[in-house]
C-alpha cells in the first residue's frame, strides 16, 4: 500500500505541451475544477494552487487532502515537488491508490507523498546526472540526465513550473519509496 501514489505535494500542472522549459505558472481554474474545501486562500502561484488549477493533477490534490498536507505544502517553502499526473496514478496496480486514500492508511500515504518532495527550489538546469536528492520522508532519489531529458528514479520529467514557494517538476510515474 505504501507503494502507490505520488507525491506530492502539490504538483502542478501538466502542461499541455509537456515542454522541457520552465513556463510561467498557469492561472488556477476558477470554476472548471471541483471545489477544494481545505485549500488555504494563499497566492495563486504556490504549489497547491497550481496543482488545484490543473485538470491533470486532481488525484494529487485529492491525495494531499487525504493526507492533510494541503496547508503545509501551500504555505511552506522553498520546496521542489515531483508531481505525478493523473495518468501516473492510474498506472499503479489496481486498488493501490484507493487503499492509500483510506483514512486508516494516512501514514503510508504521507510517506509516499513526502517521497516526492525535497527542500529548496531546484530548477531543471540545476539537476545533474547521478545527483542524489534527500527526500522529505528521509529516503533518497537519483536524478538521470541525458542532454535535455531529465528523470528521477526512472520517472520522466515532462514539465517544470516555477511556483512562489518552490518548483514543480511534472512526472509521468509515481515514485514509490523503497521498502524498509
Amino acid at each position: 500500500m505504501a507503494r502507490s501514489i505520488a507525491l506530492v505535494v502539490a504538483s502542478a500542472l501538466a502542461l499541455a505541451s509537456c515542454a522541457k522549459e520552465e513556463p510561467a505558472a498557469p492561472e488556477p481554474a476558477a470554476s472548471s475544477a471541483a471545489p477544494v474545501s481545505n485549500i488555504p486562500p494563499l497566492d495563486a502561484t504556490n504549489i497547491v494552487s497550481i496543482a488545484s488549477g490543473s485538470p491533470d493533477h486532481t488525484t494529487l490534490v485529492a491525495a494531499l487532502q487525504a493526507a492533510d498536507y494541503v496547508t503545509s505544502v501551500a504555505a511552506s517553502g522553498p520546496l521542489t515537488v515531483f508531481a505525478p499526473t493523473n495518468a501516473a496514478f492510474e498506472a499503479l496496480p489496481a486498488g493501490a491508490l484507493d487503499d492509500l486514500l483510506k483514512p486508516e492508511n494516512a501514514d503510508a500515504l504521507r510517506n509516499v507523498l513526502k517521497y516526492h518532495v525535497t527542500t529548496s527550489s531546484l530548477g531543471a538546469a540545476s539537476l545533474q546526472n547521478g545527483q542524489v536528492l534527500g527526500m522529505a520522508n528521509g529516503g533518497k532519489t537519483t536524478i538521470a540526465r541525458d542532454g535535455d531529458a531529465l528523470s528521477i528514479n526512472g520517472a520522466k520529467v515532462v514539465a517544470s513550473i516555477p511556483a512562489s514557494n518552490g518548483m514543480v517538476h511534472v512526472i509521468d510515474a509515481v515514485l514509490l519509496p523503497p521498502s524498509k
